[in-house]
This record gives structure tokens, C-alpha cells and sequence, in this order.
């Protein structure tokens, strides 16, 4: 279990959606200090929160993120793009985009991060997934979700020596800017974070953070066709 009070919080892309609400509520938990960092980072009116530029597909920019937060406790990888949503029309090179962000850049904010939470207690990285990871409905961008989501298992056993809670977070659409041309219903960024954040305080390893996400983990104990009912049918 790791609180939020007192504690130091990085959060990846923060310049929007679920971000700044990851930014929000951890002051409102009683955070000391937020690092909000973005490609290209926003102003903020509370003095708790430090603007650092972060580009997680750029070695040069993960490490000069943890040379100026070295004090991090918490770090949530929540940076992430949409794209590549079908593997046979999108060319390879937008699919590699896709995976260097949603994979690799996480990958190497969890690496570099690693040994300055460690120094600093353990405390938490907390890796924003999607539903997409389970269910590959949207091409590369679901490969990329699933392939975090493998990441993050992995981490999890190898962090947990330097007593470093992980926690994997999944979640249907949520009203963000990426999700603008969608028309299904979506969650309110606010829950999703309050959620993700409650998980964290009580210890949990995941948070399904909306009722799709359950059922759709619960459905990867069945056959495959109950996922995919565009598939054969289930006799």
C-alpha cells in the first residue's frame, strides 16, 4: 500500500484527458509535489506542481526527467497515443509509432525510474492499460496495450524485491481527447483516476476501472468466440 499523502508524483502525459486529473487528485490526496510533465508542458496555478518537459520516446528526455525528479515516489505512466487501429491498412511505420510510445516509452520511463523509487522507499509505478489489451478490436493500438500490459506483469515480479508496488490499470473509453470522434459511451476521467488511485492506497496489483473492462477480463476465461462474436458462433 502506497499513499498518496506526502508523496511525490510524476505523471506521463499530462497535458490532457486522464492526466490532468491524475495531476488533480493527487494534490487533492495531499501530494507534496507533482511533476507534470508533457512533450510540451502546460502552466499551472498551484506552486506543488513542477511543469517538466518529457518525451518517453527520447532516451535524452527520460534522463534528464530523472535527473530533475529524483525525489519521485509515485510515477504514473499514463503517456499514450491512438493510431494504427488496423494492422493490414496501416503502413508499418505508423504502427512502430504507436509501439513506441505505448511500449517502449513506457518501458523506458519504468526502467530509468526503477532505481529512484527504489532509493526512495519503493512507492508505486503505476501503468495506464486499456480494455484494448485484452480484446484486439483496434490493430496496433490493441497489440500495443497488450504488449504494455505483458510489460507491466513482468515488472511487477521484478520491482517487487526493491519493494516497489505496480499497478496495471484498465479501462473502456474515456472522455478524452484521444477518444473525440468516438460515439460509444465513455467514463468520466475523473472516476477512472479516483479509481486508479483508491487501487494504489489499498495495495491492489490491478484496478478494472469500469464495467467493461471486467467483463471483458472475465471473458478471456471462455472461448475465444464469446469475445469475438463476429467470429463463428458459439454452437
Amino acid at each position: 500500500m502506497v499513499a498518496l499523502d506526502g508523496a511525490v508524483v510524476l505523471v506521463t502525459g499530462a497535458g490532457g484527458g486522464l492526466g490532468v486529473e491524475f495531476v488533480r487528485q493527487a494534490l487533492e490526496r495531499g501530494a507534496r509535489k507533482v511533476y507534470a510533465t508533457a512533450r510540451i508542458p502546460r502552466e499551472w496555478d498551484d506552486s506543488r506542481v513542477v511543469p517538466l518537459a518529457l518525451d518517453v520516446t527520447d532516451e535524452a528526455s527520460v534522463a534528464a526527467a530523472v535527473a530533475a525528479a529524483g525525489d519521485t515516489t509515485i510515477v504514473v505512466n499514463n503517456a499514450g497515443v491512438g493510431g494504427a487501429n488496423s494492422l493490414l491498412d496501416s503502413d508499418l511505420a505508423e504502427v512502430r509509432r504507436v509501439f513506441e510510445t505505448n511500449l517502449f516509452g513506457a518501458l523506458a520511463v519504468a526502467k530509468e525510474f526503477a532505481p529512484i523509487l527504489a532509493a526512495n522507499g519503493g512507492g508505486a509505478l503505476i501503468d495506464v492499460h486499456s480494455v484494448l489489451s485484452w480484446i484486439g478490436l483496434a490493430g496496433g493500438y490493441s497489440a500495443s496495450k497488450a504488449a504494455f500490459w505483458s510489460v507491466t506483469n513482468s515488472l511487477r515480479l521484478e520491482l517487487a524485491p526493491a519493494g516497489t508496488q505496480v499497478t496495471g490499470v484498465h479501462v473502456g473509453y474515456t472522455d478524452t481527447p484521444m477518444t473525440a470522434g468516438v460515439t460509444a459511451p465513455k467514463n468520466d476521467p475523473a472516476d477512472v483516476v479516483r479509481d486508479t488511485y483508491d487501487g494504489v492506497e489499498a495495495g491492489a496489483t490491478e484496478v478494472l476501472a469500469d464495467q467493461l473492462s471486467r467483463d471483458v477480463k472475465t471473458g478471456l476465461a471462455g472461448p475465444i468466440e464469446r469475445l469475438y462474436p463476429q467470429l463463428s458462433p458459439i454452437s
